[in-house]
């Protein structure tokens, strides 16, 4: 097994390192603040290239992935692989390819859903585009990160894929947090609201996953935060834009959540939004008392 390259080792970038570590590879990696154990730690992404014919990516966005393809890429033997596991332009993502494989290395999107929890388990849902060949040569390092992997076509089209999908993330989360704190503030007791919800035609990831543990006091902390989310909601529209395709449903995620990055839970996780929506309420809180409390 040689060495795999891990470039970014935050919140999913970390998690997803520590399973390849635990499955068995010799990882090698670079943050310019993060630490991951297990990992050998290098100074750069020319370090990373020069050890590793497969390279992981878990940046923010294209503003940091394009420098960091472009220091990488010289310094990487012809044949090896970097896979952006990050949320970023296509358009990018496609320009990129094109000057990484003048120099014969391949890029593959890859697109990653299923948050903090998911890279911890090791249930992610990957959605990939690039050359079919080139992903299957690297579903081994994929394995342990994964339970699926979609290969959505050409190069580009993992990220796009995944803009659609957290598009939809950022609505039902959105319009989920607002029902909360609108089921809180009308008395309802919002277990059984979610139970309602979930057996009915409101049911979402939201409902199902998330707020079942928002209500007991676990907000899931480590996932994508509000900023990132308004990011992602941004490129998704500027998506649209390029394919002519009317965006008339982002205007509720980009308010929400650029909301909640100015009242101060820009870097906290996005499902947060629903205190912020609780701060414009008068200060509605959704946490429900315990059973316990409840009997007393």
């Amino acid at each position: 097994m040689t060495p795999v390259g891990m470039i970014g080792l935050g919140n999913m970038g970390g998690r997803m390192a520590r399973r390849l570590v635990d499955a068995g590879w010799e990882v090698v990696g670079y943050d310019p603040v993060a630490q991951c154990p297990g990992v050998e730690a290098v100074a750069g992404p020319v370090e990373v290239a020069g050890r590793c014919s497969t390279v992981l990516l878990s940046l923010p966005d294209s503003t940091v992935v394009e420098p960091v393809v472009r220091e990488l890429v010289p310094a990487a033997s012809a044949g090896t692989t970097v896979v952006d596991l990050s949320t970023a332009s296509p358009e990018s993502t496609v320009a990129l390819a094109g000057e990484a494989a003048a120099q014969g290395v391949t890029v593959l999107d890859a697109g990653i859903s299923g948050g903090a929890a998911a890279a911890e388990k090791g249930t992610l849902v990957i959605m990939a585009g690039g050359d079919a060949a080139a992903l299957d040569a690297v579903r081994p390092v994929l394995a342990p990160l994964a339970a699926t992997v979609h290969h959505l076509g050409p190069v580009g089209a993992g990220h796009t894929a995944k803009l659609l999908n957290n598009f939809l993330n950022a609505v039902t989360l959105a319009a989920t947090a607002e029902v909360m704190v609108a089921g809180q503030r009308a008395g309802l007791d919002l277990r059984t609201l979610l139970a309602a919800i979930n057996g009915g035609s409101g049911q979402s990831f939201a409902s199902s996953n998330r707020f079942p543990r928002i209500v007991e006091g676990d907000y899931l902390e480590g996932g994508l935060t509000s900023r990132l989310m308004t990011k992602d909601v941004t490129l998704y529209t500027e998506l649209l834009a390029r394919l002519g395709v009317p965006s008339l449903n982002a205007a509720g995620p980009v308010a929400s959540f650029g909301m909640a990055a100015h009242l101060g839970y820009g870097d906290l996780i996005s499902n947060r939004v629903v205190d912020a929506l609780g701060d414009l309420a008068g200060g509605v809180r959704i946490q429900q008392p315990s059973t316990s409390e409840e009997a007393s």
